[in-house]
């Protein structure tokens, strides 16, 4: 099977069968050997998975096979978008995996979406091969679940066909995490349109993107009950007359850029509005927790390329007469870090399976992400670290793990505000700021 417009009717049978019903894992190699053999490309029998993540695992791994370490280290230093890639992915139909049939979707769950980017960051690309389709994945949820059936039908269908890109934008320069804070407003000209002005941060793709998901502010901050009110939620053309998009210089993920967007007098026709005036923040936060397990995901794929890399270079590498895997000192911090990577995995799918069930997964989709990005950071570094000298060389890709490994650790949250939900939520300890 090679994309989810061929047989899909026996994946999602399948998958009513056992990811959101009684998550019984169907039969599959119950033998009492290893099942996760670290040196395997892409390995994809992992027991604990549904017969629909097999499915999309191994036709996810037969796409990503075009697209070795080769290219992504080209595209990294040529800074080029990866547009064969998301070409690839939108005509075979993945770019909908979570979104509904009648707009071209295939209607499946984040525990498959889960899988599919694992498997897109593991064979190689990293972030910047997540990167690219991520928007696509949790983005217009919001649009799913309370946009109107004509903005559906305008909006859904050519994102899935891949005839649209989009990018997302909430960050502003001087309210980082503060959502609440946010500055920039849109305004009624009376004429049904908003006029939008003010400014965003890291936004990604939206160098190539030719519509955006935007929050702003409708009713100022002084003027509201709630800091949470007075936000609105708008799906929109990227006019590139009234916004001006700058690329940011950053540390990894070169090929898939980040922005700094200012905006002035952009007219927004309210039909572009999603939902009712000033509910745009509990809107948005109906994707929040899927961003945080597929970036888990994300990360997981990156930590299990580099210790790939790491234990065929160890096995290969021969110093002192002996591969360099034999030594402790080599063997040790890798087999911990597999121990790592899979405590984490464990985590983000059972993250992504309550979330399916439709359970307030907050806590565990934030508890994912933290396991997973600090394994896979660790990760990372022990492959570096495992490689000698010759880590810091680019030809032996674990020098761009490691730079991409610093991405999942940051955003969309940071650690310490995971660490904050946690305390508050689970805990039930005081606000700590």
């Amino acid at each position: 099977m090679s994309s989810p417009r061929q047989g899909w009717s026996c994946v999602w049978k399948a998958w009513r069968q056992s990811s959101v019903g009684s998550f019984k894992t169907l039969p599959y190699r119950q033998t009492r050997t290893l099942h996760a053999q670290t040196q395997e490309y892409l390995q994809s029998n992992q027991p604990d998975f549904t017969e629909s993540q097999r499915t999309v695992r191994e036709s996810i791994a037969k796409i990503c096979s075009k697209y070795p370490d080769e290219y992504w280290l080209e595209k990294d230093n040529s800074k080029e978008f990866p547009t064969d890639l998301h070409a690839d992915f939108a005509r075979d139909g993945w770019l909908g995996i979570c979104i509904p049939e009648k707009y071209g979707g295939a209607a499946l769950g984040i525990s498959e979406a889960a899988v599919m980017m694992q498997t897109v960051s593991e064979c190689g690309g990293g972030m910047t091969a997540a990167s690219s389709i991520h928007m696509n994945i949790f983005g217009l949820e919001p649009v799913v679940k309370f946009g109107t059936e004509e903005q559906k039908q305008r909006w859904l269908t050519p994102l899935v066909g891949g005839t649209e890109r989009a990018c997302f934008g909430v960050t502003e320069p001087n309210t980082g995490l503060d959502t609440l804070k946010l500055q920039s407003m849109a305004t009624p000209d009376g004429d049904g349109n908003y006029i939008l002005n003010g400014s965003k941060i890291w936004t990604s793709t939206a160098q190539i993107a030719q519509k955006i998901l935007i929050l702003v502010r409708t009713t100022p901050l002084n003027k509201v009950d709630k800091p949470s009110r007075g936000l609105s939620l708008f799906y929109t053309d990227l006019d590139r007359s009234k916004v001006q998009v700058t690329r940011i210089p950053k540390l990894g993920r070169a090929a898939v850029d980040s922005n700094v967007l200012f905006f002035e007098n952009w007219k927004v026709n309210a039909a572009d509005r999603i939902g009712k005036e000033g509910d745009g923040f509990k809107m948005i936060m109906h994707g929040m927790n899927a961003e945080r397990i597929l970036v888990a995901a994300e990360a997981l794929g990156l930590g299990y390329a580099a210790l790939r890399r790491a234990s065929k270079y160890a096995t290969e590498r021969v110093v002192f007469e002996r591969p360099i895997g034999q030594n402790q000192g080599i063997q040790h911090p890798l087999a911990d870090s597999w121990v790592q990577l899979e405590s984490a995995r464990l985590m983000v799918y059972l993250a992504a399976r309550m979330y399916d069930q439709g359970f307030e997964t907050g806590e565990y989709a934030n508890a994912a992400k933290y396991l997973a990005s600090e394994a896979a950071f660790t990760a990372c570094e022990r492959a570096v670290l495992a490689h000698g000298g010759m880590g810091y060389a680019k030809e032996y890709h674990v020098e761009r793990y490691l730079r991409e490994a610093m991405l999942p650790r940051l955003a969309p949250v940071s650690k310490e505000m995971i660490l904050n939900y946690i305390g508050e939520r689970v805990l039930q300890l005081p606000k700590s700021y």
